[in-house]
């Protein structure tokens, strides 16, 4: 996908508005719906690679929303409502959601969430599962890593920092963003966890540990001088 286009749903204009700003400021196009039905008319002309359903709207709720698109298309779907029971999540998952995220919630959180969703839905549709990027050559099929021809020995999480970091070079992330993408969500860890993991791979890849860039106050990016 060259550029990620995703549709936010939801009858309040403040939240809407909310979720476009870090959207946009993360580099995502964003279109804006009031309800499912509204929703519904601009799919065609839009074509979202995800859609952000709020449940509780006016006209046609989020759920029923769902089960209308479910039936015609696979697009990815993340659940926003403020009812955090868990038969409430699990109806939603089983009606085709791949995410469900309960309001209130942190801009990050929204963040690593969606690459998630999105890399589940379409990386075995992207392009190949090498990439190259200066001397470093990522296997992302059988894990292994070479650095100017030698292989490179990582731990699971290391290789999941490093190919996050270098197949999205140039953009950055936060210290949650990461642990929500290679820890997942049951994680037990802290954002220190994700420091330590990024010190010892710039060890390991040695004058090139510079790549991995710091960005104070944020977090990391992958950059190749």
């Amino acid at each position: 996908m060259e550029q990620t286009i995703i549709m936010v749903i939801d009858d309040e204009k403040q939240m809407r508005e909310m979720i476009r700003t870090f959207l946009e400021k993360d580099r995502y196009d964003v279109v804006e719906a009031t309800d499912g039905a509204h929703a519904l008319s601009l799919l065609d002309k839009t074509k979202p690679h995800l859609l952000i359903v709020d449940v509780m709207m006016p006209f046609m709720d989020g759920f029923t929303f769902a089960k209308e698109v479910k039936a015609e298309s696979s697009i990815p779907i993340i659940f926003l409502s403020a009812k955090g029971e868990e038969w409430e999540k699990v109806r939603g998952l089983k009606l085709g959601g791949d995410d469900y995220i309960v309001k209130p919630f942190m801009p990050g959180e929204l963040l690593a969430r969606i690459e998630s969703v999105l890399r589940r839905a379409y990386n075995n549709k992207a392009s190949s599962d090498i990439l190259s990027i200066g001397p470093l050559v990522i296997n992302n099929e059988s894990h292994q890593v070479k650095l100017n021809g030698t292989p490179l020995s990582l731990t699971r999480k290391e290789f999941g920092l490093l190919h996050i970091l270098a197949k999205h070079s140039g953009r950055v992330y936060s210290r949650e963003q990461l642990l929500h993408l290679v820890w997942g969500e049951n994680m037990q860890s802290s954002e220190r966890t994700v420091d330590t993991h990024i010190k010892t791979l710039r060890l390991k890849m040695g004058e090139y540990g510079h790549f991995i860039e710091t960005v104070w106050g944020i977090g990391y990016k992958f950059e190749v001088s």
